[in-house]
C-alpha cells in the first residue's frame, strides 16, 4: 500500500473500563502514555499495541487528518492499495455533543464516500486492509485501524486455578503497569502463584521469569504456562533465595486472611523485592504506605480495582 502525508507518527486510541476498574485503568494508561487519558478516546504520539490493554478498544494509526470528512475525501485519494483490498470503518466512540451525533446511516454514508476515492477493491469480509475515521475535537482523523483483541479472556481457562488467583484483566494491567514499554526490559513473578501474570506478560512479548516457595502451586503455573504455548522459566524457591538482579518485579502480595503469611512475612518479601528490582508493583488487599516506606521504598503511583466489598491495591514503587 502506498500513500502519502506530511504527519509525524501519531495514534488515536478508544477505551473503556467498568466503574470498579476506573482507577486501573487510569493507572495504566499514565504508564503507557504519562498522563491521564480523558474520557473515551484521546490522542497520543505513541503507540501501544491495543490487544495489550485490557481497556483500550480501538487504535487508529493517523495518515490524514482535517476539519471536515471532505477535507479527508480529499487526500484519501493519494491511497494507493495496488491488488490489496481494503474496509473503512467509522469509529462510533467521539467526542461529538448529543445534538450532532451521527446516526448509523450517516456513518454508513462517510464510509462508502471514503470507499470511492480509495484506489483499490472494497471487500467488507476479510479485506487487507481495514482503515478507520474518527472525530475528536473538532477535527477528523483517517488512518489505519487496529481493533483488539481480548486475548486475556482466553487465558481465564486455565488447567489449573485457585480461587484468590487474580482476575485475568487485573493481572495484565498490572503487567503493564510494571513493563509499559517492554525492549530490554527484564522482569520477574517472584511469588507467582499459578502464573496468571506470568501468561499475561508472557501473551505480550514481556521478558519474564517466575518463582514460587509452594511446589505444587509452581507445577500449576509452569502447567497453564505451557498450556497456552508460553515458556519461561518458574522456579521452586524463596524470594530470599534470589541473587539476580531485575528492572521491574510484579508482587501479588500474599494476604493474610487468605494465607498463613505474617506481617513480617510480608515486610520480608518487600525488603527483598526492594533488593532484587528497581521498579515493584505490589498488589494487596489494603493499603500497605507504612510498610512499603519503611522498606525503603517510594510510592510513586496507586489505583484500586474493585469488586463487590473486596479490593485490591496496585501500587507503583521505585
Amino acid at each position: 500500500m502506498e500513500y502519502k502525508h506530511d504527519q509525524r507518527p501519531s495514534f488515536i486510541y478508544t477505551y473503556a473500563s467498568p466503574d470498579e476498574e476506573i482507577s486501573l485503568c487510569q493507572l495504566e494508561m499514565r504508564s503507557f502514555f504519562g498522563a491521564d487519558a480523558p474520557p473515551n478516546l484521546f490522542r497520543s504520539k505513541i503507540g501501544i499495541d491495543p490487544s495489550r490493554s485490557p481497556f483500550i478498544r480501538e487504535r487508529i494509526e493517523v495518515i490524514y487528518e482535517g476539519d471536515s470528512v471532505a477535507e479527508i475525501v480529499e487526500q484519501v485519494d493519494q491511497i494507493q492499495t495496488h491488488d490489496m483490498t481494503f474496509k473503512v470503518i467509522y469509529v462510533k466512540t467521539n467526542d461529538l455533543e448529543p445534538s450532532q451525533k451521527i446516526e448509523f446511516d450517516e456513518a454508513r454514508v462517510i464510509e462508502r464516500e471514503l470507499g470511492w476515492h480509495i484506489n483499490g477493491e472494497a471487500d467488507v469480509r476479510k479485506p487487507d486492509y481495514v482503515f478507520g475515521i474518527v472525530t475528536l475535537g473538532g477535527r477528523w482523523y483517517f488512518g489505519n485501524y487496529r481493533k483488539s483483541k481480548t486475548v486475556w479472556l482466553q487465558h481465564q481457562k486455565k488447567p489449573r486455578s485457585y480461587s484468590i488467583a487474580l482476575p485475568t484483566r487485573v493481572a495484565r494491567a498490572a503487567a503493564n503497569i510494571a513493563v509499559p514499554h517492554p525492549d530490554g526490559v527484564k522482569a520477574i513473578d517472584p511469588c507467582c502463584g499459578i502464573g496468571t501474570v506470568l501468561v499475561e506478560a508472557l501473551s505480550m512479548g514481556i521478558d519474564i521469569v517466575g518463582r514460587d516457595i509452594n511446589p505444587f502451586i509452581a507445577r500449576g503455573a509452569r502447567e497453564n504456562i505451557a498450556h497456552f504455548g508460553y515458556d519461561c522459566e518458574v522456579a521452586l524457591g524463596s524470594i530470599a533465595d534470589i541473587t539476580e538482579t531485575y528492572d521491574a518485579a510484579i508482587i501479588d502480595m500474599p494476604y493474610n486472611h487468605f494465607s498463613r503469611i505474617t506481617s513480617e512475612g510480608q515486610f520480608s518479601i518487600l525488603q527483598h523485592a526492594r533488593r532484587i528490582a528497581s521498579k515493584v508493583v505490589v498488589i494487596a488487599n489494603e493499603p500497605m504506605d507504612e510498610m512499603l516506606t519503611s522498606a525503603g521504598f517510594t510510592i510513586a503511583d496507586h489505583a484500586v480495582a474493585r469488586k463487590g466489598s473486596f479490593s485490591r491495591h496496585i501500587i507503583v514503587c521505585l
